[in-house]
């Protein structure tokens, strides 16, 4: 299923579920038939998913020495939580900067 997330401040963004439940838990929302983060709501939710994208950076040295090369040249390594954050990410930050609100909808 696809969630669309919509913004005066931005082009309209479409998602898996998935990844919207993951990227609305992070910032204290959930997932429902529709929603809406409000312009007094997107600083915390900003810095939150900010938050979280850095956590993800943090490699423990442990983990980048156990699986060198698990990916085969023809596979694709996985998109990392930052990688899927920023679109969404830019759209709050737009939002802000245009003191309008982002909502959703299936």
């Amino acid at each position: 299923m696809l969630i669309t997330f919509k913004s005066h401040a931005a082009q309209d963004l479409i998602m898996m579920r998935d990844l919207a439940v993951t990227l609305l838990g992070i910032i204290g929302k959930h997932l429902g038939e529709r929603g809406v983060i409000t312009t007094e709501e997107l600083p915390r939710c900003i810095h939150k998913l900010e938050a979280a994208v850095t956590d993800t950076k943090k490699v423990h040295p442990a983990e980048s020495s156990v699986h060198p090369g698990k990916y085969e040249e023809d596979e694709e390594e996985p998109l990392h939580l930052g990688q899927r954050a920023y679109p969404f990410l830019d759209m709050l930050r737009a939002s802000q900067r245009e003191n309008t609100e982002v909502m959703w909808g299936v």
